[in-house]
């Protein structure tokens, strides 16, 4: 399958684009590859960065409700 975007990464695991900006930022989730073109930069994000995204919300984020609590 051909490089998402990440408003198409952040829309298939079901949450706003700028959530996943933000995980990026605050360094919860790694950035895929970038890469340059035209003078913009684009993350190419693959099917496996999708699944590891989900995994990721289904054990910390819930929509509404804030930060899952941390298992005991």
């Amino acid at each position: 399958m051909s490089p998402l975007s990440t408003k198409e990464v952040a829309a298939q695991v079901g949450i706003h684009r700028v959530t996943l900006e933000e995980w990026l930022r605050k360094g919860k989730v790694k950035s895929p590859k970038k890469v340059q073109i035209g003078g913009q930069t684009y993350r190419l994000w693959t099917d496996l960065d999708v699944e590891r995204l989900k995994k990721y919300k289904e054990r910390f984020y819930r929509k509404g409700r804030g930060r899952k609590k941390a298992a005991e």
